[in-house]
C-alpha cells in the first residue's frame, strides 16, 4: 500500500464520519441526497462482495467491512430515522438515478477484465457507478443554492477521496511492472 491510498482511504473515512454526525448526530438529512447514499451503497455492497470468499489483509477486510456498514447506516437512518426521515426533502432530491444505473450495469457486464466472471462484471459495475454516484448530491446542492458546513465538508472529503486515488492508481502505474 501506497501513501496515496493510505490517505484516500482516511478521506473516505472522514468523509463517513462528517455525513454520520451530521445525520445521528445532528438528527437531520437537511441537504444531503438519498439517492447518493443509496447509490454509495450498492456501489459497496457489489464491490465488496469477495468478502465472502477473498482475504487480502486485515486491513482491506476492515476497510471493506466499514464502507458497507458505513454506507447502509447512513441510508438506514434517512429512510427510517423520525427526526432524520422528516428533515430529507424528497421533492428536492429528484435526480433521475435510473439513467445512472442502468447505463452503469451495461458498462459493467460489457467492458470488464474478464468477460465470462460474474464477479468482474459486478466489479466493473461499481467502479462506473461510483464514478457518477455524487451527481445526485451535486444537482440537490445545486437546486438548494445553498449547503451547510457539514455537507460541504462531506462533499470536499469525498472529492479528496477521489483525488487520493486517483493519485494512487498513478503511482502505481509507474512503480508496479504488472500493474
Amino acid at each position: 500500500m501506497n501513501i496515496f491510498r493510505f490517505l484516500g482511504d482516511m478521506s473516505h473515512i472522514l468523509s463517513f464520519l462528517l455525513l454520520l454526525h451530521k445525520i445521528v448526530g445532528g438528527k437531520s438529512a437537511a441537504g444531503i441526497s438519498l439517492r447518493t447514499a443509496e447509490m454509495y451503497a450498492i456501489v459497496f455492497c457489489t464491490r465488496y462482495i469477495d468478502l465472502l470468499w477473498n482475504f487480502a489483509s486485515l486491513y482491506n477486510y476492515l476497510l471493506k467491512l466499514l464502507f458497507i456498514g458505513a454506507s447502509l447506516t447512513i441510508v438506514y437512518f434517512m429512510r427510517y430515522g423520525p427526526s432524520q426521515k422528516a428533515t430529507y426533502n424528497a421533492d428536492e432530491d429528484a435526480f433521475p438515478v435510473q439513467y445512472l444505473i442502468a447505463p452503469c450495469a451495461v458498462l459493467g457486464v460489457l467492458i470488464n477484465q474478464d468477460h465470462s466472471s460474474p464477479f468482474e462484471m459486478v466489479w466493473a459495475f461499481s467502479i462506473y457507478l461510483e464514478a457518477v454516484a455524487i451527481l445526485p448530491q451535486l444537482f440537490l446542492l445545486q437546486k438548494q443554492g445553498e449547503v451547510e458546513n457539514l455537507t460541504s465538508h462531506y462533499v470536499f472529503a469525498l472529492g479528496a477521496y477521489r483525488a487520493l486515488y486517483l493519485l494512487n492508481w498513478m503511482f502505481r502505474f509507474m512503480t508496479e511492472p504488472d500493474y
